[in-house]
């Protein structure tokens, strides 16, 4: 009997992670969709065609960026279940509303118009009982400290050029968005109770716990 079927897992069941840079989202995705033999869906960053004009010029590119992630995340969603469920998605449709789109309204640029503009165009696509919401959200959190050493531990060159003081804005944002989050149910895990890289047998435990959730919550699910 393989995990899926030992914690009740339904075979179409669509998990979102979600939680801020540094948490391991992409080798949680990878370790529970081995787990489920459920299919990934990651963020597809080299097509992007505004990313480095964003870079560039944040006010004039930011509402343009956002649109561009939404209309591909909105996609995606709709594949993910029309394909008939069965997916690990890393990263969630509902961040970039929730967390990059209102930092740029919220230092200046993104302006109020555009910012309106692009919050009442997510809500009409997402925010209705006709967007397949996933079954379950599984947020990873843990301390700013532990999060910034992990940045530092992987060594990506942007990030490590990165202040210090960005990384400890965007884990409150996260933090105050999931607190707030409702769009479907949350199963929130501490980083510091595992390591997948050192023990990847501990994914069972982090499996048992979203089987668990899954059969609480099973009578949102559709």
């Amino acid at each position: 009997m393989n995990l899926r079927e030992k914690y009740n897992i339904p075979a179409n069941a669509v998990i979102t992670i979600a939680g801020t840079v540094g948490v391991g989202k992409s080798t949680m995705t990878k370790a529970l969709s081995q787990s489920l033999n459920f299919r990934t869906s990651y963020e597809k960053v080299d097509t992007n065609p505004y990313l480095d004009k964003f870079y560039d010029d944040f006010e004039k590119w930011s509402f343009h960026l956002q649109i561009y992630f939404l209309a591909e995340r909105f996609k995606e969603q709709k594949r993910i279940f029309e394909y008939g469920g069965g997916f690990i998605q890393d990263r969630s449709i509902y961040e970039d509303t929730g967390i990059f789109a209102k930092m740029h309204f919220d230092k200046g640029t993104m302006s109020p118009i555009d910012y309106e503009t692009y919050t009442n165009l997510f809500d009409a696509m997402v925010m209705t009982p006709y967007f397949p919401h996933p079954d379950l959200l599984v947020y990873l959190e843990g301390p700013i400290d532990d999060v910034i050493g992990r940045i530092q531990e992987r060594g990506r060159e942007m990030e490590q050029q990165t202040p210090h003081t960005y990384w400890q804005e965007m884990h409150g944002r996260y933090e105050n968005w999931i607190n707030n989050f409702n769009a479907c149910p949350v199963l929130r895990i501490d980083i510091n109770d595992y390591d997948l890289m050192k023990n990847p047998d501990q994914v069972e435990d982090i499996v048992a716990r979203i089987g668990y959730m899954l059969e609480q919550t099973s009578h949102l699910r559709k």
